[in-house]
């Protein structure tokens, strides 16, 4: 005599919780947060364009305190001014982009700044490329080139925030750029912003250096040439758990569910 295998109540209930778990712990990952640029005008060789970049927090247990901009080709420092960031932050220029830097935000609190380009490339593409320094050493490496315009093409990179254009509109034309200044000291700082004096040095190439901190955070060495074994771990460490948790959750539920079987099939058969 055949008998129909049926999942009691209890059971099926079970096996939906431990299944939207696995899907919250999945959906809980920071793999999607991401780094953004948009700009007022996105037409190559647009001119006077205000860029709006969002940093995303990975941490919930410590604040960003800086952010190192490397700029693409075909914009230099002296054609990008300051216009508005967090409250108390400062700019401040280097030989081939920027900082923006001040005092640690809440954590998980992501940090919104604007600069104003004097005129953008003839180009397809603009990436700039990021390190996002947090309160406790931490450094975030938004520098990996986005495929096909795509930041979410891959869950594992660190895509850098990046611009497509368009066309350039009719008989626009190349605008020389302004020549370099020396940097330094911060420039473009908003109403409120700490003055130049009151700033400190703009760091040099981050392919050397260490990148600008708040005042009181941990001196924080990053570099966009590579990263150790011990930053990279600090990059995946945040999805190690997750990932463990899932296979947790899956080994749970099909333990249950096989001993339950079993157990059923045993009465069965004595019947």
């Amino acid at each position: 005599m055949s008998h129909t295998f049926r999942l009691p109540s209890a059971g099926r209930f079970a096996l939906a919780v431990a299944a939207a778990g696995a899907i919250a712990l999945v959906s809980a990952t920071p793999a999607f947060a991401h780094n953004e640029v948009t700009a007022s005008d996105s037409r190559a060789l647009a001119t006077d364009v205000t860029l709006t970049f969002e940093a995303a927090a990975e941490s919930t247990t410590a604040g960003i305190t800086s952010l190192r901009v490397v700029l693409p080709q075909g914009i230099v420092p002296g054609d990008v001014t300051y216009l508005e960031g967090p409250s108390g932050w400062s700019y401040a220029p280097a030989d081939d982009g920027y900082t923006v830097a001040g005092t640690a935000l809440a954590p998980g609190a992501d940090a919104e700044y604007k600069v104003k380009v004097r005129q953008l490339p003839d180009t397809e593409l603009l990436v700039f490329k990021t390190l996002q320094s947090y309160s406790d050493g931490r450094v975030d490496r938004w520098i990996d080139v986005p495929k096909s315009g795509d930041d979410h093409s891959n869950a594992a990179a660190k895509p850098a925030p990046a611009l497509t254009l368009q066309k350039a509109a009719p008989g626009a034309v190349v605008i020389p750029p302004t020549p370099a200044a020396p940097t330094g000291a911060p420039t473009g700082a908003p109403t409120g912003a700490p003055t130049a004096e009151a700033s400190s040095a703009a760091p040099p190439s981050p392919a050397t250096t260490p990148g600008a901190a708040a005042p009181g955070s941990p001196s924080v060495t990053p570099t966009l040439a590579g990263e150790s074994a011990d930053e990279k771990k600090d990059d995946d460490s945040s999805t190690l758990p997750v990932v463990l948790g899932i296979v947790a959750a899956v080994v749970v539920v099909g333990g249950a569910g096989g001993a339950w079987w079993w157990r059923r099939r045993g009465a069965s058969s004595g019947s």
